[in-house]
């Protein structure tokens, strides 16, 4: 494969559609966020994605068989005044800077196809401490979008994220202002060790209150009670290992 192929699947009618995106970053927040909407909504593929910016490898599915990485995008009909949505999934980022910015021009020639005029990017914010409260904070391309954003409980801090937003999610706002495009970043505050369900969980409800629809996450605070679990015995190792050195912080600060 020398180039990037766009395989359609399926062409649906939406009237000025949502992109949420949910690529995998930190945590894997705005991964479990996005793949549990698709399979809450039972949102309909319409589009793969292959790329030769995708890491070399297959995946190996339950049965034995394989299939090549991919990007997918989900189509969902709102109902009862709900708005309707593009979901854009997939097993990984592109793994060179060039990639990350064809695969956005990709996405946003989609976007602008089916008339998206909202994006909203889900990643993870990395603190490198594990996270009793959860939090999302925020990211946008203009000053009402912050304001609207605060009415919906999203935090923001001066000059936070410190190291900016890496990869697709920051580019999506980036790119996306530059084609008339309003964009959103919704990152759940995260340890960054981790999968994290817990700041998924979080973060999907901030989502569901910003679009105005219900979806159940059930099945995302069951992982996150697992997780708990796992992240208390962490910490008695850490705590009988004594005090973490400083200079591992930095580089769990990558928000994707």
């Amino acid at each position: 494969m020398k180039e990037t192929m766009v395989v359609r699947i399926k062409e649906v009618a939406l009237k000025d559609p949502i992109l949420v995106e949910g690529l995998p970053g930190v945590g894997h927040v705005g991964k479990l966020v996005a793949d549990h909407m698709v399979e809450e909504l039972k949102a309909e593929k319409i589009m793969e994605i292959f790329s030769p910016h995708f890491p070399p490898q297959v995946m190996v599915n339950s049965d034995g068989t394989i299939r090549q990485v991919r990007n997918e995008i989900y189509a969902y009909r709102g109902k009862d005044g709900e708005p309707d949505l593009l979901i854009l999934i997939g097993d990984y980022q592109s793994a060179t800077n060039e990639g990350h910015y064809e695969l956005c021009d990709i996405f946003l020639d989609v976007a602008e196809s089916y008339h998206v005029q909202r994006i909203y990017a889900l990643g993870g914010y990395g603190t490198g401490q594990f996270v009793e409260k959860p939090a999302v904070m925020g990211a946008a391309t203009s000053l009402s979008l912050v304001e609207e954003m605060k009415e919906k409980e999203v935090l923001f801090q001066e000059n936070e994220p410190g190291g900016g937003i890496i990869g697709v999610s920051g580019l999506l706002l980036g790119m996306g202002a530059l084609r008339g495009m309003d964009a959103v970043c919704l990152m759940g505050v995260t340890s960054g060790y981790l999968v994290d369900p817990k700041a998924a969980s979080e973060v999907l409800r901030i989502l569901c209150l910003i679009l105005g629809i219900e979806v159940s996450i059930q099945a995302l605070e069951e992982r996150a009670k697992e997780m708990e679990k796992i992240i208390g015995k962490l910490q008695e190792m850490e705590r009988a290992q004594g005090p973490y050195e400083a200079g591992g912080d930095e580089d769990l600060r990558y928000i994707g």
